[in-house]
């Protein structure tokens, strides 16, 4: 039987617009970051990133994509 009392799950919610470069160095740092102050390996640490359009995004009342 697996074992999940140690795998930490991780959501992050952003506006699209990133390169996968910066992702990946996103997930990077977080899961170290995770590891360090959890003790969890690494590769127990499941990061979930969940892009939204800006016309899906409102901020105040007003959506991400009206800005200028």
């Amino acid at each position: 039987m697996r074992r999940y009392h140690n795998m930490p799950l991780v959501h992050i919610d952003l506006i699209e617009g990133r390169s996968t470069d910066q992702l990946r160095n996103l997930v990077k740092d977080v899961t170290s970051a995770v590891s360090k102050n959890t003790g969890a390996p690494a590769e127990h640490i499941h990061i979930v990133l969940n892009e939204m359009r800006p016309d899906r995004y409102s901020d105040g009342g007003i959506l991400r994509s009206d800005e200028k």
